[in-house]
């Protein structure tokens, strides 16, 4: 097997693992009455099973993708060069101004 597709399939687990403590912790807190609704109602366990799939597709992308930028190599500062200033601060001008009063009376 690749190790693209291990990696890969070793991070969705992980989500997996993540999606169910997530959703027995929404369950178990009464998150939004969850826990009445899934009890309670028939077919309940059917959304138990749709926040499961949901959110083992969500945490394990996410996983993934953390998994995918970590393997980047680490950024070596750019050499050379002149090193100019490509912003420079501009020169300072006073300027005057009148009052609407000080014009209003002349």
């Amino acid at each position: 097997m690749p190790k693209l597709v291990r990696l890969y399939i070793t991070h969705v687990l992980i989500g997996f693992a993540i999606a169910v403590a997530f959703t027995a912790l929404l369950i178990g807190l009464n998150v939004a009455n969850l826990q009445h609704l899934v009890m309670n109602v028939r077919g309940g366990w059917l959304a138990v099973v749709m926040l499961v799939v949901f959110n083992t597709i969500v945490f394990g992308g996410v996983q993934f993708a953390i998994a995918v930028m970590r393997m980047a190599e680490p950024e070596t500062p750019p050499r050379g060069g002149l090193r100019q200033h490509l912003f420079t601060r501009p020169a300072l001008i006073r300027a005057t101004v009148e009052s609407k009063r000080a014009a209003s009376r002349s």
